[in-house]
C-alpha cells in the first residue's frame, strides 16, 4: 500500500485522504483510491462564479424559524378571528362603539402575538447562524469552512467522524469513510463507503473521513425539502397544543347550536328591536370563543424562546420548552457533558519491557496516521509529535463500535508493525495481569487507553485478537465546573440523572462520583445488560452509571426507559450519542458537539454549559403551569357564556348583557391578568392530561358563575320596571358574574404574592371606578339601580364563590391530575 497523501499546494491541507491513482484497490482496506472524475484540488474560483451565476447553489434554508408572512397568517388567519371578525363588524353597522370593544382588543391581542413571534424568530435566526455548521469545502487547492447555503455543484467537501452529509454527492476519497443513514432510512448500521458511493444529505459519519463531490444541492438533495420542515419554528407535537385544540374543537362544536339558539330566540321569538336583538346576540357568541387562549400560548411559548436565546440555549423545534419540563429520566453521556472535550495526558506506563522513547515515536506516529483525531488522540498528539521516520501503510479510523483504532507502518524493527490504541477491556482478555492495574487508575476516574501490538494485519477481522500490551496511556478528563449543581439541581426536582457512557465502567463511576450523583458507587457494565426490553428497564430503573455502552445499547436503553412510562431525554455531542439523541422524547446537543448531534437535536446548548439545563426546565415549567392556569380562566368564561345562552334561549328572555359588558369582564377578570399570570415565575413540575386538568375547574367553575348569574338576573327581572329595567338588571347580573369571575380568578392566582394580590385588587378597583365615575357608567351602561338588588346580587355572588371554593378543592380530593 502507498502512503496516504493530503492536498498539498501551499502547504499539507487538513482532511485530505487522497491515495496514488495507482494504489491497489483492496475490498476490505480502510483505505481506497479517489473515484473517477474526482478533482482532489476542488473547483476553481471561477467555476464557482459560474455556478453561483447559473443558480446552482444550495440555497436551502438554514435550520431557523418561520418566515414573517407565515407568523403574520398564523396569528390573523384563524378560525376564531374569523368569526369574531364577521360579528365585529355587524356591530359597527349596527351598534355604538362601546358595542365594538371585542373586536379592537383582538387586533391588540392579535398585534402583540405578532411582534412576540418575530422578536422569537429574530432570536432564532441570530442563534441557527452561530450554531450553523460549516462544511470544509476544497477550491483552488484550498480547504476553508464555508456556510451550507454558499456550496455550489460540483464542490469538493471534506468528511469526517460527526460530520452530517449536507448535499447530495458521490464518494471521491475514503479513509475507512462509515456513514449512517438511519435518519434517512432506518437502517442503523453504518455504510462503509468507497469511491464511486453516493452519499444523501441527512446522513453523517461516524468514523473515517473523506471527500465527495456535490452532485445535487438546494431543493434537488435527497433530506432538504425534510431538514427544512423538520427544522421549522412550530407548536406541533405538543401535549399542551394539542390539548388546547381538542378544547376547542368542542368549544366549536357548542358553539354552533347554542348561537342559532340565541339568535332565533333574540330575533324570532322576543320580536325586540332589531338592532338591540343584533346586539344582544353577538353578546351572547363572542365570550364563548376562547381566542385569548392560543394567543396568550403562543406569546408565553415565544417569550420562552427570547429568553433561553439570551443564555445562548437554541430550540430547534418549539415543543422541547414543554417537553423538557415534563422530563423525569435525563441520561448523560460523560464525555462532553459532564467532563470538558479536551483531556491531558498525565502518565505514560510502559508494559512488557517496553522502551519509554519507542512507545512515544510509536504513539506520535498514530496520531499522525489519523487526519480527524478525537478528543482522547488529540490529547496524545499533543504530548508525542509524530516523527519522520514513521510512514503509515494503512489506517482504521476509531469507532464507537469497535472502540479502538489503530494503523500499519512501514518502519520498525523487523516485526508486524501493526498497532491498535483503545480500551484495554476490550483489547486484553479476562484476567489478563495488566487489568488489575487499569482498574486502579480507573477508580481514580482517570481515562486509560491501551497501546498493543498486532500479530495480525490491519484488515484482519481478528485484528484485535491475542495482542501484545505495549503501554498504558492515562488520560485525565476535565469536570465541567457547572456539572455537580444540575446534578443537584435534578435530583432536588425528582428527576433520576442516567449517566451513559461508553467508557471504562469504573471509570465512568468515579467521575459521578466526584460529582454527588447518588448510586454511583454501583456502576454497571453494559456489556451484561439483558438484551429483553422488559428485564433492560428494571437495571435501568435500579442503577444510575453505565459504562462500556455502545451506540446501539444507548439506543435501546432510552427505548426500555420510555416502555416504562417514562419521559427521556438525552443529553450528547458525540456521533455515538446521535441514535439515542434521535430516538429520546428530548435531544439535548452541546454546541461544540458533532455537526450529527447538533442535527438531531431539539435543544442545542450553543454556549456549551450543561448548567443552562436548568433554565430550559424552568422555563418549560413556566409556561405550562401558567397557561394550565389561565386556561381555566378562559374556559370557565367558555362555560358559563354557553350556559346563559341555553338559558336564555329555554325561558324566552332577553340576553342580560350587551358586547360591551362581557368586554369589560373579560379584560378585567381575564385578559389582563392571564397575560400577566402566563409570564410569572412557576416551578411546579409539568403534570400530564392537560385537557382533564382545566376541564375539571372550568366546567362547575362555569357551571356555578350561570347559574348565579342567570338567578340574579331573573330576580332583577322581577324586581325592576319601567323603561329602563332592562339596563338596570344588566348591571346587576354583571356585578354578579364580575364577583363570581373574581373569586375563581383569586383561586387561580394562589399561591399569593404582593404582586398577585396587587393585580388581583387592581382588577377589582378599575371594575368599581366603572360604576362609580359618570361617563364610564353611561358608556358601559352600567348603573346600579337602588340598594336591596345591588346588595342581592353580591349575596348571591357570595354563595356562588363560596359554592366554587368548596367544588374546587373536592375536585383536588376526588379527582387528583
Amino acid at each position: 500500500m502507498t502512503q496516504r497523501a493530503k492536498i498539498d499546494q501551499d502547504g499539507p491541507e487538513r482532511g485530505g485522504a487522497a491515495i496514488d491513482a495507482g494504489a491497489e484497490l483492496d475490498p476490505v482496506h480502510p483505505v481506497q483510491p479517489p473515484a473517477p472524475l474526482f478533482k482532489p484540488g476542488g473547483l476553481s474560483t471561477a467555476e464557482v462564479a459560474e455556478r453561483v451565476a447559473s443558480g446552482e447553489v444550495n440555497d436551502v434554508p438554514v435550520r431557523s424559524s418561520r418566515s414573517t408572512t407565515d407568523i403574520v397568517r398564523g396569528n390573523v388567519f384563524t378560525r376564531f378571528n374569523a368569526i369574531i371578525g364577521v360579528l365585529w363588524v355587524i356591530m359597527l353597522i349596527v351598534a355604538p362603539i362601546q358595542d365594538s370593544l371585542f373586536g379592537f382588543v383582538i387586533i391588540a391581542n392579535t398585534g402583540i402575538g405578532i411582534i412576540q413571534e418575530l422578536r422569537a424568530k429574530k432570536t432564532l435566526d441570530g442563534l441557527a447562524v452561530i450554531g450553523e455548521a460549516k462544511p470544509s469545502v476544497r477550491r483552488d487547492g484550498r480547504t476553508a469552512e464555508i456556510s451550507t447555503s454558499e456550496i455550489v455543484l460540483g464542490d469538493v467537501i471534506e468528511l469526517g467522524p460527526g460530520d452530517k452529509v449536507v448535499v447530495d454527492g458521490s464518494v471521491g476519497e475514503a479513509d475507512g469513510l462509515e456513514i449512517d443513514e438511519s435518519l434517512l432510512t432506518g437502517e442503523a448500521d453504518p455504510v462503509l463507503k468507497k469511491p464511486g458511493d453516493q452519499v444523501m444529505s441527512g446522513s453523517f459519519v461516524v468514523a473515517g473521513g473523506g471527500a465527495f463531490t456535490a452532485t445535487k444541492v438546494g431543493r434537488e438533495a435527497y433530506a432538504a425539502q425534510l431538514a427544512e420542515e423538520a427544522s421549522r419554528f412550530t407548536l406541533v407535537h405538543s401535549e399542551l397544543r394539542s390539548g388546547i385544540s381538542t378544547i376547542l374543537k368542542y368549544v366549536t362544536w357548542m358553539m354552533i347550536p347554542t348561537s342559532i339558539g340565541l339568535i332565533i330566540s333574540q330575533l324570532i321569538v322576543k320580536d325586540n328591536n332589531l338592532k338591540d336583538s343584533i346586539a344582544r346576540t353577538v353578546g351572547g357568541i363572542v365570550p364563548m370563543i376562547p381566542e385569548g387562549l392560543v394567543l396568550l400560548t403562543s406569546v408565553a411559548f415565544a417569550i420562552g424562546v427570547i429568553r433561553l436565546g439570551r443564555k445562548q440555549c437554541l430550540v430547534q423545534e418549539l415543543p422541547a420548552i414543554e417537553g423538557l419540563a415534563r422530563v423525569d429520566v435525563v441520561c448523560l453521556d460523560k464525555t462532553g457533558t459532564l467532563t470538558e472535550g479536551g483531556m491531558d495526558v498525565t502518565e505514560l506506563r510502559p508494559l512488557g519491557g517496553a522502551e519509554t522513547e519507542y512507545v512515544k515515536k510509536v504513539l506520535g506516529a498514530l496520531g499522525e496516521s489519523d487526519p480527524r483525531p478525537n478528543a482522547s488522540l488529540q490529547a496524545i498528539i499533543d504530548a508525542y509529535p509524530a516523527s519522520a521516520e514513521w510512514r503509515c501503510t494503512e489506517s482504521l479510523p476509531f469507532s464507537s463500535a469497535r472502540k479502538y483504532s489503530g494503523a500499519s507502518f512501514s518502519e520498525g524493527d523487523g516485526e508486524n508493525n501493526t498497532w491498535l490504541l483503545g480500551a484495554p477491556d476490550v483489547l486484553l482478555p479476562a484476567g489478563d495481569p495488566a487489568l488489575d492495574e487499569i482498574t486502579d487508575l480507573n477508580e481514580q476516574g482517570l481515562r486509560v487507553l491501551l497501546l498493543a501490538r498486532s500479530g495480525r494485519e490491519l484488515d484482519d477481522a481478528a485484528v484485535a485478537t491475542g495482542v501484545r500490551p505495549t503501554a498504558l496511556v492515562v488520560l485525565e478528563q476535565r469536570l465541567r465546573p457547572d456539572a455537580a449543581d444540575t446534578l443537584r439541581y435534578f435530583e432536588h426536582q425528582d428527576v433520576k440523572a442516567k449517566v451513559i457512557s461508553g467508557d471504562n465502567a469504573v471509570s465512568v463511576g468515579a467521575v459521578a462520583g466526584k460529582l454527588g450523583l447518588p448510586g454511583a458507587e454501583n456502576t454497571i457494565d453494559a456489556r451484561g445488560l439483558p438484551a429483553e426490553q422488559d428485564e433492560m428497564a428494571k437495571v435501568l430503573d435500579a442503577n444510575s452509571v453505565f459504562g462500556r455502552v455502545t451506540p446501539q445499547q444507548k439506543r435501546d436503553m432510552v427505548g426500555a426507559l420510555q416502555s416504562k412510562g417514562h419521559t427521556v431525554a438525552m443529553t450528547g455531542d458525540g456521533v455515538n450519542d446521535v441514535l439515542a439523541l434521535k430516538d429520546a422524547d428530548i435531544g439535548v446537543s452541546m454546541g461544540s458537539g458533532s455537526e450529527a448531534t447538533r442535527a438531531v437535536a431539539q435543544i442545542v446548548l450553543l454556549n456549551n454549559s450543561f448548567s443552562t439545563l436548568p433554565s430550559v426546565v424552568a422555563e418549560g415549567r413556566r409556561v405550562i403551569g401558567n397557561i394550565t392556569r389561565v386556561a381555566t380562566l378562559f374556559l370557565t368564561k367558555t362555560v358559563y357564556s354557553v350556559l346563559l345562552a341555553i338559558l336564555v334561549v329555554c325561558s324566552q328572555v332577553e340576553y342580560p348583557f350587551l358586547p360591551r359588558h362581557l368586554t369589560l369582564l373579560s379584560t378585567l377578570t381575564i385578559g389582563i391578568p392571564a397575560f400577566f399570570l402566563a409570564l410569572a415565575p412557576n416551578k411546579e413540575r409539568a403534570k400530564p392530561h392537560f385537557v382533564k386538568r382545566v376541564m375539571r375547574y372550568a366546567i362547575p367553575g362555569g357551571a356555578i358563575a350561570a347559574t348565579a348569574t342567570f338567578v340574579t338576573y331573573l330576580v332583577a327581572r322581577h324586581y325592576y320596571t319601567g323603561p329602563d329595567a332592562l339596563k338596570a338588571e344588566t348591571s346587576a347580573a354583571t356585578l354578579t358574574l364580575f364577583l363570581t369571575s373574581m373569586w375563581v380568578l383569586a383561586i387561580i392566582a394562589r399561591p399569593y404574592t404582593w404582586w398577585r394580590v396587587a393585580l388581583v385588587g387592581a382588577m377589582g378597583g378599575a371594575f368599581l371606578i366603572v360604576l362609580v365615575v359618570p361617563w364610564l357608567q353611561d358608556f358601559f351602561q352600567l348603573k346600579l339601580e337602588g340598594t336591596t338588588m345591588p346588595w342581592i346580587a353580591v349575596a348571591i355572588a357570595a354563595v356562588a364563590a363560596t359554592l366554587i371554593e368548596f367544588t374546587f378543592r373536592w375536585v383536588d380530593r376526588k379527582f387528583p391530575a
